[in-house]
């Protein structure tokens, strides 16, 4: 062949010029090709077959080869079905070629109408004109219209035993449980990475490129289970590399970061250097590393830090200096602090990948990260304040409750919070509990008895049982009581206080007790309203739990902690 016709002879990529052929060409879906094998040697053969699966892992491919096994003739043109190799069948050919009139196939998500379902229907009552079986192949089925799905149901349910329908679908979802019920469905998987790692060492080998088993390796992750789109990372590697595919090139080629580099950024962000993790941000960016592929990668690597910690490998293993140099860095970590440092990531990647500068968010996510690696972690740090302050809360306990204003073992709990220090999801700020000597509490609680109206309370605690809340809460805020006698109240109202608040509690006294009672007001100052008492007791109660030895341990660990409720028990 001259150069001229070299030259006019059309280059075919990788994923179609290795296209598999037959089923022994499928790789890393041994269930489906079992299957389908057994069903056609032992003429168990489906009218409707549904190929559900991830881009790239062979569906269409799948539904050629079954064309092609369904309508194999041999050589001579008198052989049957098989699940074997159909290069010497003409039928297969055409097949192949895509110019078989038995063999259709239709592209759903440009065709997705009735009127185009109305042509695979009336042609579905015809014999197929050479081939065994006449075979309609629709890709993407789930963009068909409603209306075409309706249309298709009855002819799908009972085909003309010339006829074989296959789908093929990325949103098995979309298509509607009536033709699912139908079909007989092949759930396609992704490819492991190590399956596609030595496939695409054997078509290098075939292409007579030298490879590296490092660049194969990035290849086959970057492709996340997809056979043809790592078949085109590396057929746009072959050309990078003139022939020779190697790992510093791919990394180039996918702006993928040097994974040392990730390991030590990712060391210098949990011991808490900002300097030095931000210099490798740096260095990563001007070598061309993608900022979201960077955070990918921290994420990824905590994620394997954190699997060794929970599930540590055999010490038999053999892993290469880099694993061992992670493995040792997990080692040296808590699960809380891991735990932490993936929410941070997992939130920072959502950041990354919608922020207008990415390398910009993604030195935040880093400096979050580095910063968050100053914060204790809370199981050891509860356990150093419990050593800290338990010889002197046991005596100062002691003495708290022989000092109490009142009363009563009730036992107060105070929720002591970190205010959030910008760390990322997950670190909304560290709650302790602290539990407070023994100190009263006055109840307000209503009894059966009757209530002798003594003081304000009692007059409160009389509304409340008969259901006058608005001016029970108007007399605990505003009543400032002078004299209470049975028959008698006197108070100064505050200066806020309801106008008609004399008379609306002269109304509701009578009609409790069915006596007359004289509300009079006076201008002397009297007593604190109830409320301004409350204030004042826990004003008080919360200086009180303030001077405690372990509430002041908390602050010492946290010294922006406020103390922000004090709950009852």
């Amino acid at each position: 062949m001259s150069e001229s016709e070299q030259e006019q002879v059309p280059y075919r990529v990788l994923a179609r010029k290795y296209r598999p052929q037959n089923f022994d060409d499928l790789i890393g879906q041994d269930a489906l090709v079992r299957t389908l094998k057994n069903a056609i040697e032992s003429g168990r053969i489906a009218h409707a077959f549904m190929l559900t699966g991830i881009r790239g892992v062979g569906k269409t491919t799948t539904a050629r080869i079954i064309a092609k096994a369904l309508n194999y003739t041999g050589a001579d043109g008198t052989a049957g079905p098989t699940t074997g190799v159909t290069d010497d069948c003409e039928t297969c050919k055409a097949i192949t070629e895509d110019r078989h009139p038995d063999v259709m196939e239709m592209d759903a998500a440009s065709r997705t109408g009735i009127d185009d379902i109305r042509e695979i229907l009336d042609g579905v009552r015809y014999a197929p004109t050479s081939a065994r079986y006449k075979i309609y192949i629709i890709d993407e089925v789930h963009m068909l219209s409603k209306a075409a799905f309706n249309a298709l149901l009855k002819t799908l349910e009972e085909p003309p035993e010339h006829v074989k329908f296959i789908f093929a679908t990325t949103e098995i979802r979309k298509v509607p449980v009536t033709v699912l019920s139908r079909c007989q469905r092949f759930d396609l998987r992704r490819i492991d990475a190590d399956v596609l790692a030595d496939y695409y060492g054997q078509i290098a080998g075939r292409e007579k490129t030298e490879t590296e088993s490092a660049a194969l390796n990035l290849i086959a992750r970057a492709a996340d289970g997809s056979v043809r789109d790592g078949l085109s990372l590396l057929d746009q590697s072959i050309a990078l590399g003139e022939g020779k595919v190697t790992e510093t090139q791919v990394k180039e080629m996918l702006g993928m970061a040097d994974q040392a580099l990730i390991t030590d950024l990712l060391e210098y962000v949990l011991k808490g250097q900002p300097a030095e993790s931000l210099a490798i941000m740096n260095d990563l960016y001007q070598k061309g590393a993608d900022p979201i592929v960077i955070i990918q990668d921290m994420l990824s690597l905590i994620h394997e830090m954190t699997k060794h910690r929970a599930l540590p490998a055999n010490k038999n293993t053999q892993v290469t200096g880099e694993e061992e140099r992670v493995q040792n860095l997990a080692d040296m970590l808590s699960m809380p602090t891991l735990s932490r440092a993936w929410q941070i990531i997992l939130k920072g990647l959502a950041e990354v990948n919608t922020a207008p500068n990415a390398q910009k968010a993604a030195e935040m996510v880093v400096l979050r990260l580095t910063y968050a690696a100053d914060m204790p972690d809370p199981a050891d740090l509860l356990k150093k304040i419990e050593k800290a302050g338990s010889a002197s809360t046991s005596a100062m306990s002691m003495q708290a409750a022989a000092n109490a204003p009142t009363p009563s073992g009730a036992t107060l709990q105070s929720d002591v919070t970190q205010p959030d220090q910008g760390t990322g999801s997950g670190s909304q700020g560290q709650t302790m509990m602290a539990a407070t000597p023994a100190l009263e509490i006055q109840s307000e609680e209503n009894t059966d008895h009757p209530i002798a109206i003594k003081t304000v309370r009692d007059v409160v605690t009389v509304l409340e049982k008969n259901g006058d809340m608005i001016l029970a809460t108007q007399v605990r805020m505003f009543v400032h009581p002078i004299k209470i006698a049975e028959g008698l109240i006197e108070f100064r109202p505050a200066d806020d206080a309801p106008e008609r608040l004399a008379p609306e509690l002269s109304r509701a006294m009578k009609a409790i007790t069915g006596n007359r009672w004289v509300i009079t007001v006076s201008p002397d100052i009297g007593e604190a309203t109830l409320a301004q008492q409350a204030d004042e007791q826990e004003d008080a109660l919360r200086n009180h739990i303030l001077e405690q030895p372990l509430v002041q341990n908390i602050i010492k660990f946290f010294p922006d902690a406020q103390l922000k409720e004090i709950t009852k028990k």
